[in-house]
């Protein structure tokens, strides 16, 4: 048995093996696992996303008759000001292509002039779980917080470095691997589906 997580982002995939390490279980990318199929994430919410993902790798896997458990989440920022933009297209926002250092420039320049206490912003995470047994979970997590004035710190990656935490006097790309693990909302909702396997009969048979 092993996990297939269906994303290609290493800067996810480094956050994800360790703070699932505890399991002892082989995780895998797509990448990995040798996926490269189509996925149209075309889903209204991360609910919907999440679940599209962990179904088209779970087909897959089915397809090759390989066995394992699946993982996807999908996640983003919600900019209360914009109207929760970019929201479920965090990844699409601008462009897929387009490096976040311009994306983030964007997401400023909106909100020039804007006081703090009109720059509230979150970040969502929802991971879906496609079982081997055709059962399937959820879980979902937030981290609440500011846009900030300027880019800030290097550990992040994506949206991170204009994600101010006033409660720690810190941008998010600012934390270090642990303090991001512990508070984020990946790190969250990543605890929250390693307990659900961690009693899953599935999972303890393996």
């Amino acid at each position: 048995m092993k996990i297939v997580f269906a994303t290609g982002n290493e800067g996810k995939m480094k956050e994800i093996r360790m703070i699932m390490s505890d399991l002892n279980i082989e995780i895998k990318s797509m990448k990995e696992a040798g996926i490269d199929i189509p996925i149209n994430e075309d889903g209204l919410t991360f609910e919907e996303n999440a679940k599209i993902k962990a179904s088209a790798i779970a087909d897959e896997l089915a397809r090759r008759g390989e066995e394992a458990i699946v993982l996807a989440d999908d996640s983003g920022l919600e900019v209360d000001y914009l109207g929760k933009e970019p929201g479920v297209y965090s990844a699409r926002y601008m462009g897929e292509d387009t490096p976040y250092s311009i994306k983030n420039a964007n997401i400023i320049k909106r909100l020039e002039g804007v006081p703090d206490k009109e720059r509230t912003a979150r970040f969502v995470c929802v991971i879906a779980a496609a079982m081997p047994d055709g059962t399937s979970y959820q879980t979902r997590a937030t981290i609440e917080g500011i846009i900030g004035y300027e880019e800030r710190g290097t550990n992040g990656f994506g949206y991170d470095p204009i994600f101010y935490l006033p409660e720690y006097g810190k941008y998010s790309a600012e934390l270090s691997p642990d303090e991001k693990n512990r508070i984020s909302h990946r790190g969250k909702a990543l605890e929250k589906m390693k307990e659900y396997l961690k009693n899953n009969k599935t999972f303890t048979d393996k």
